[in-house]
């Protein structure tokens, strides 16, 4: 048996890796760990942006109108603010088509700063229409889920970006 040489950076032979545990290797395979849109922090971007991209088609604000009936207005009709939230989730989403499609941002752009500026501007956005209800939606002064899952969304995309900020270190 001989002593392997300690600058042989080369896969082992085929013989020599029979011994070893693991999965075999086919040649030209060559897996990365936490590559791809199923790592940590790229899976948590890309769903939180879906999240937050359907938030705005939920029921941001419910109450009883003056005239009676309980209202239901969803973050599209809030005005521009919800509109805003919808582009936002969906430039993430782009984002994560363009990433695994092979195109990417320059070097002097990390996609992960990116990542965490659209997830600090929908949640400044998202808070703004929590604490701000638009005066034309007079009587539905109660907040619905649908705000507050827009509000959970933007903060993990923060987090998200914060995670592919931790792996591109």
């Amino acid at each position: 048996m001989e002593t392997p040489d300690l600058f042989d950076f080369g896969d082992p032979a085929p013989e020599e890796r029979e011994g070893r545990p693991g999965p075999p290797v086919r040649p030209g395979l060559q897996l990365r760990p936490g590559a791809g849109i199923w790592s940590a922090g790229e899976r948590i971007t890309w769903v939180a942006g879906l999240i937050l991209m359907l938030s705005s088609f939920m029921s941001w604000y419910a109450g009883k109108s003056i005239e009676g009936p309980t209202l239901a207005v969803i973050g599209w009709h809030t005005g521009t603010i919800g509109k805003l939230v919808f582009f936002i989730g969906l430039a993430l989403i782009a984002l994560a088509i363009l990433r695994e499609a092979g195109v990417e941002l320059p070097p002097a752009v990390p996609e992960s700063l990116v990542t965490i500026a659209l997830g600090a501007l929908a949640t400044v956005l998202v808070l703004v229409r929590l604490i701000s209800i638009p005066d034309t939606f007079a009587g539905t002064s109660g907040r619905a889920i649908g705000i507050w899952i827009a509000l959970l969304s933007a903060l993990a995309v923060i987090v998200g970006g914060l995670l592919r900020a931790g792996n591109e270190l």
